[in-house]
């Protein structure tokens, strides 16, 4: 068996990240339009739609890459890894963070083009307050919890259906809808729509994903100490046989 190449994880990356992204925010579209003025249903609308595509996009993107599609996932991959020469190197991160904030901008493009708007509409959708970046805090604690703890365990196999049921549930008991994710929210400010953030509410919401991943990862290393020994099976194990 060989190592799949650089170029082609970063190209899964790139593109499992930009559907993501245009699932998420085109969903929020549809919802805003089908059923205007209900914003409980537009969001019940959004997340099933965001679960269905993330567990798709890692069943498809995941041999290659292993389906991180979120810079958090990567560091702590990387970080927890390096000890034992599993996971990603330095350089791997890296490719991988630029990939999957590319990615996430050009989702939100994709989006807005299939709906009949402006390629580019930065959002004017202000989500700056403690109560959010705590609950960004909670949704990348528990995210990074299940993913290390499923592949810990042996168990990445369910990794699809296990990631979209948490994101799913974590739209709704999280005060910020679980972004999780600094790359996706990055890629979110590039739509005035129902699934935007302003830009300036981004800096808030990536320094407290940044902190649950400082705190997700010394609880993993409490939890489980030899974590970094499954950390190349993060998301899914990629099929390194072609």
């Amino acid at each position: 068996m060989h190592q799949i190449t650089l170029w082609r994880r970063l190209l899964a990356e790139f593109l499992g990240t930009a559907l993501l992204v245009t699932a998420v925010v085109g969903s929020g579209i549809m919802a805003s339009s089908l059923s205007p003025g209900d914003v409980g249903l537009q969001l019940l609308q959004n997340s099933v739609a965001t679960v269905f595509a993330l567990g798709a996009l890692i069943l498809t993107f995941g041999p290659v890459s292993g389906a991180h599609f979120n810079p958090v996932v990567s560091a702590a991959d990387w970080f927890l890894g390096r000890r034992t020469g599993t996971g990603l190197t330095i350089k791997d991160l890296g490719g991988y963070a630029v990939a999957q904030t590319l990615g996430a901008v050009a989702g939100s493009i994709l989006a807005n083009l299939m709906f009949d708007l402006a390629p580019i509409t930065m959002s004017t959708r202000d989500r700056s307050a403690g109560n959010l970046w705590l609950g960004e805090i909670v949704a990348v604690v528990g995210l990074l919890l299940l993913i290390f703890a499923l592949s810990r365990s042996g168990r990445a196999t369910v990794a699809p259906a296990a990631v979209g049921a948490y994101i799913g549930a974590a739209y709704w008991f999280t005060s910020s809808t679980s972004f999780a994710n600094p790359a996706v929210t990055v890629g979110r400010a590039f739509t005035d729509t129902f699934a935007g953030i302003a830009p300036a509410s981004v800096p808030g919401f990536v320094i407290a994903q940044i902190i649950g991943l400082a705190i997700g990862v010394g609880v993993l290393l409490a939890l489980y100490p030899t974590a970094g020994q499954s950390a190349d099976r993060v998301v899914v194990e990629p099929d390194r046989s072609h």
